[in-house]
């Protein structure tokens, strides 16, 4: 009886990664979907890292939240509309808003397993080009219709058929357990934490002028491809400050006296792809291609929103991460002072806030402020759902290699679903 040798697990190395600009939803964009904006960004890091030869890579694993039903195969249609060696496989993965960094940790176990040498992975999503459902009642009657035995058992079927019955079902920016949109959730979670306003706008302020910062001094020039005529994100407001951002009317959270989330210190909706490169460090050596970082741990977590952010408690639909991170970090034996930089998914102001002060309640050190987001992160870049992750992990790897020294980032990713994705990366 023979048995398999156990596996020694692998480094896993972050290569670079390739992105679109992000758009705001009706714009640029418009028109583009999914597939055509995940393209572009795969043909990025095609060129970019020579790999139309057969077998360059071993994978591709990326998502979309927002998906037509043409898109049921979306990584592997777009490897097929891509430069890349269409012989390469590739599948779909979803997890709200940390589908792009779950689909790093998905590409990254098969290679520190052995299984295969490198891969790409992350996500798009467009709000601009949302699918539209068929009405609920309609679709039972034309079920019924093809159901139907004969003509006119058919047409009995189809006299059923009403004018509201034409009235599509648009997609709901809410929580199918709750009622409750995104907005409304973290709202609730900035009342249960006391986050203020002046916060919130002076971390959304903050997010803007680094990451005009970061195009101004060239970090983005091998992450970004220009697309449909932008070559920045669209939502970027250099002049973005504590004071204009104060102006502006909530629009979240005004059930109650004295509402703070603001469309400055939210996210808006936005369209986009990007995507990363991972390897084996014999991938790597062997092209002479410096990695930029190590991804070394990853955790996810999922909290009872349903029952606790309703009734005003902690655990909030966007506060996964603030158990998923002190288990990541008890794991690996660190703590939040051990990192050089930390990259918290700015999915609000509020909530960004919020998950530091949790990590706090929770034993972890405080974050030091020069050391989050020092790039700018999802109020300044804008949020395509599945795009997120993937743009984090190739920003914070850039982030450490322009340091050019020995350093350690921490990523915290909020999702939909009371979900959260986090993960290290480590540069030797």
């Amino acid at each position: 009886m023979s048995t398999l040798k156990p596996t020694a697990v692998r480094r896993v190395a972050v290569i670079g990664g390739s992105r679109v600009p992000f758009a705001r939803s009706d714009g640029p964009y418009a028109t583009a979907s999914n597939q055509e904006m995940l393209t572009a960004a795969l043909d990025g890091l095609v060129e970019r890292y020579a790999l139309r030869a057969p077998g360059s890579v071993g994978e591709v694993v990326a998502g979309a939240v927002l998906k037509h039903s043409r898109d049921f195969n979306l990584a592997r249609e777009t490897v097929l509309g891509s430069r890349l060696d269409a012989r390469t496989p590739a599948y779909d993965i979803q997890q709200a808003c940390g589908t792009g960094l779950q689909a790093v940790v998905a590409a990254a176990n098969k290679i520190a397993l052995g299984q295969t040498e490198a891969a790409i992975a992350g996500g798009a999503d467009t709000t601009s080009d949302a699918p539209l459902g068929v009405n609920d009642d309609l679709r039972k009657v034309l079920l019924e219709a093809r159901r139907a035995k004969s003509p006119g058992a058919r047409l009995k079927a189809l006299a059923k058929v009403r004018p509201r019955h034409l009235v599509p079902d648009i997609p709901r920016n809410a929580e199918p357990r709750t009622g409750l949109s995104m907005g409304e959730h973290a709202a609730v979670t900035a009342r249960a934490w006391g986050i203020t306003r002046e916060a919130q706008d002076e971390l959304a302020a903050a997010s803007h002028q680094r990451l005009a910062a970061a195009y101004e001094r060239g970090l983005m020039k091998d992450l970004v491809v220009p697309f449909r005529g932008l070559d920045r994100d669209q939502n970027l407001r250099p002049g973005s400050t504590v004071e204009k951002l104060a102006s502006l009317t909530p629009v979240f959270g005004l059930d109650r006296p004295d509402p703070t989330m603001t469309a400055g210190n939210s996210t808006p909706l936005t369209d986009g792809a990007a995507l990363v490169l991972l390897a084996s460090e014999e991938w790597a050596e062997e092209r002479g291609v410096e990695p930029l970082a190590y991804l070394t741990a990853h955790e996810t977590a999922a909290v009872d929103f349903v029952h606790g952010d309703v009734a005003d408690g902690e655990d909030g639909l966007l506060m996964a991460p603030a158990y998923a991170v002190p288990r990541m970090l008890e794991r690996a034996g660190l703590g939040l002072a051990d990192f050089d930089l930390i990259e918290v998914h700015e999915a609000f102001a509020s909530q960004v806030l919020a998950t530091l002060a949790a990590w706090e309640k929770r034993g972890l050190a405080p974050v030091d402020r020069a050391r989050l987001n020092v790039a700018g992160s999802s109020l300044a870049t804008g949020h395509p759902f599945a795009a997120t992750g993937a743009r984090i992990v190739a920003t914070l790897a850039a982030l450490l290699a322009e340091r050019d020294a020995p350093g350690r980032g921490l990523i915290s990713v909020c999702a939909a679903g009371g979900q959260g994705v986090t993960a290290i990366l480590e540069r030797p």
